[in-house]
């Protein structure tokens, strides 16, 4: 049977557009998903940069308030930046309203500040930290497994490192994250207790039909402990394609049965942008590298150019993102569900989650619809 999809979406600001624009565009495409037939609307966290997903728990409700059934979650909220308490009481007060439909997906990526102050200080001629073995691009059942990416190769740690400091109160500490999970499973069931032994109510949280996701890009913490404690767990493709089978292998060798989940549920996603035919498809996507150069220069991600207007990538700026050309998924609809049938396969995937932008919201909405129909959403039923 064909397995779900689900929509992934980063409220990309295009090049002489709004924030504002890029936001009713996010809820526009979410109508769109759940008339489609996608199972999940999940929106990211970014900061500081030209995606307009800053405050995903407040856009959340908008979507939940703007749409009927579909299943609306974070992917993921950086728990580094958030106490347990405001991550549970905030999804706890959506959760009242809309019941039922929320999830709660979990990362670590606001955890990583102390790295990336280390990595600011550091001179450029200093080494990387924990050396990357470079391996060649292989083909695996049709889906490309590039080098993974080496993170010392980021241009520029300085803005990293400042938007931390400036989403946490000066001597502030992040909690590890494994605690800072069970924190939030605790406040949500209702047994959470302080370091003193005393009881606290997460009011409106405990009780809340909330489902817990973790999210990782390796075979690391994040994969291990969804194992462990028996969750969801979604493994980011469309991030690092280089790690994805080690990322899946970490996940499924450490899961154990919850009562939820007695086998592991996995979700994988994937960059996509589907158009009438190949060319056009490729044609919309050529300022993608462009996007992803801005995100790994350090600068953060720059508004999404015009591909008409967009000057070529330069051989320096390609080989910065090639990892991420390579594994698009551009083409006409058959092409990109050939490929996606091919990662789903060779990672095992229940679900893939599909994030795609394009200059034109229309062309991005006309990109899910083709996906769509060609996928045959419309006949699948969703787990």
């Amino acid at each position: 049977m064909t397995i779900p999809l689900s929509v992934l979406d980063l409220s990309p600001v295009s090049a002489g557009s709004t924030p504002q624009q890029a936001l009713r565009n996010t809820i526009d495409l979410a109508q769109q998903a759940e008339r489609l037939g996608y199972h999940r609307f999940w929106v990211a966290e970014h900061h500081f940069a030209q995606v307009a997903g800053a405050a995903p728990t407040t856009l959340i409700g908008l979507i939940a308030a703007a749409t009927e059934s579909i299943r609306v979650g974070s992917a993921a909220v950086q728990l580094g930046h958030h106490t347990s308490a405001s991550v549970v009481e905030a999804f706890g007060t959506i959760d009242a309203l809309y019941p039922g439909r929320l999830d709660l997906g979990l990362g670590r990526s606001g955890h990583r500040g102390g790295q990336l102050r280390s990595a600011a200080d550091r001179p450029a001629t200093a080494p990387a930290a924990e050396p990357v073995v470079e391996r060649a691009t292989e083909v695996r059942g049709g889906v490309v497994i590039p080098p993974p990416f080496n993170p010392a190769k980021l241009l520029d740690f300085t803005k990293f490192a400042a938007g931390f400091e400036a989403l946490q109160l000066p001597g502030a500490q992040s909690l590890p994250y494994t605690e800072q999970v069970q924190q939030i499973s605790d406040l949500l069931a209702g047994t959470y207790t302080s370091a003193d032994g005393v009881a606290l109510h997460a009011v409106p949280g405990e009780g809340a039909d909330v489902q817990l996701w973790l999210f990782g890009s390796s075979g690391g913490e994040s994969a291990q402990l969804a194992g462990r404690s028996g969750l969801p767990f979604a493994a980011n493709y469309h991030v690092s394609p280089g790690t994805i089978i080690e990322t899946v292998e970490a996940y499924r060798k450490a899961f154990r049965p919850s009562a939820r989940f007695p086998r592991p549920y996995l979700v994988v996603s994937a960059d996509v942008v589907v158009a009438e035919d190949d060319a056009t498809a490729r044609r919309l996507a050529a300022s993608y590298g462009h996007w992803v150069y801005s995100i790994r220069s350090g600068a953060g991600a720059a508004e999404y150019l015009d591909p008409a207007t967009a000057p070529p990538l330069t051989d320096a700026q390609r080989e910065l993102v090639e990892d991420r050309l390579v594994t698009q998924f551009v083409g006409a609809p058959a092409t990109v569900v050939e490929r996606l049938t091919a990662l789903q396969q060779l990672t095992g995937a229940d679900e893939l989650v599909i994030t795609s932008v394009t200059y034109d919201h229309q062309d991005r909405l006309n990109s899910h619809r083709l996906l769509a129909r060609e996928w045959g959403l419309s006949h699948v039923r969703a787990a």
